[in-house]
């Protein structure tokens, strides 16, 4: 007869939940204390049921199991935390190590500390520094470049200002003819006026005027 294999999954019926508990426990503590006498091992089992109750097996002393296992847990944590710093301190010796080497190419590309290199270095440095002043001029070409058309807008704006001041400039003199043009105007037009106004208080004229006073002188005169 085939026995029926029992899904690994929670039980749902609190009876069969209970008896299932039981025989597995029963199973696992019995195969702990073959491991403990087969192997010489230390073991130490802790279970607690559905219902909160404790089970526990033991092949020796449980705090002396348990101590143990604390005192292994800090010596682990101590040995993680060195393997830290051990790390730290490595990556602070490489990193003391790059700063050193790039301190070094940096002197030797200012043409210090030479003599150390051989033949094959003092070429790689060279092809080194002569790629660099590549970079520099061609750095130095666009800046150029650059002002020179920043120096022609200047140039183009300047030209266009000159234009419009000239011909503000050619405008001027029209415009003088026509202020003298309308003062004129003005003046005649006044001049006229006043012309008027004398010859309303004088229908007669300044000549009558004249010929009355010596009128009058004559008359005055004894008769010879």
């Amino acid at each position: 007869m085939v026995r029926e294999k029992i899904q690994i999954k929670k039980i749902d019926n609190t009876a069969a939940r209970q008896v299932t508990f039981s025989k597995r426990r029963r199973g696992l503590f019995k195969k702990a204390a073959e491991l403990s006498v087969l192997c010489d091992a230390d073991v130490a089992l802790i279970v607690f049921s559905s219902t909160g109750k404790l089970f526990e097996f033991c092949s020796s002393s449980m705090k002396k199991i348990l101590d143990k296992h604390s005192t292994h847990s800090k010596n682990l944590e101590k040995q993680d935390q060195l393997s830290l710093d051990l790390n730290l301190d490595n990556k602070h010796v490489s990193l003391k190590k790059q700063v050193a080497e790039a301190s070094l190419q940096l002197r030797q590309m200012r043409g210090e500390a030479l003599e150390s290199l051989t033949l094959e270095e003092l070429q790689q440095l060279e092809k080194t520094l002569e790629a660099g002043l590549d970079r520099v001029v061609d750095r130095k070409s666009a800046q150029i470049m650059q002002q020179i058309s920043t120096l022609q807008q200047k140039a183009l704006q300047l030209a266009e200002e000159n234009m419009r001041l000239r011909q503000r400039t050619m405008e001027m003199p029209n415009l003088g003819k026509q202020i003298m043009a309308e003062k004129e105007n003005v003046v005649n037009e006044d001049g006229q006026s006043s012309e008027s106004v004398t010859n309303a208080l004088h229908p007669g004229g300044p000549q009558e005027c004249d010929d009355s006073s010596v009128t009058s002188l004559k008359l005055g005169l004894p008769y010879c």
